[in-house]
């Protein structure tokens, strides 16, 4: 991601209860985002690209209204940002950090999947 694009990380104190509860709500919030297959593999194909709406649709084979309105909710919660060129929008993923929870996520599932799968066959 190009250095002018990335924002900077301010850490937040967790000095009272008021400022905890408003992390867990924006956590909850961010997490509200990312519920939904079609949000995740959005941010899945912009890992190496930034790409537009059209070429979004043809990679997920999803009707373009849906494309169109899960980027509004990505770029809502400020996960993509929008690059107009030309006649062309393209979409990118803010901060690459999401690429990583996206793949600790991926890790926890298979964790899960594999203690079914030894659980299962002691049946």
């Amino acid at each position: 991601m190009p250095p002018h694009r990335r924002k900077k990380v301010v850490p937040i104190s967790l000095n009272s209860s008021v400022t905890g509860e408003k992390l867990v709500n924006f956590k909850a919030e961010f997490f509200k985002a990312l519920a939904n297959p079609i949000r995740i593999r959005i941010i899945d194909e912009l890992r190496s690209e930034e790409l537009t709406v059209s070429e979004i649709k043809d990679r997920l084979s999803v009707e373009l209204p849906n494309v169109s309105q899960q980027l509004a909710v990505l770029k809502g919660k400020q996960l993509v940002i929008a690059r107009k060129q030309g006649n062309n929008i393209y979409y990118s993923c803010i901060d690459p950090t999401v690429f990583k929870l996206l793949d600790v996520a991926k890790q926890i599932f298979n964790n899960h999947l594999i203690d079914i799968q030894e659980t299962l066959s002691h049946l």
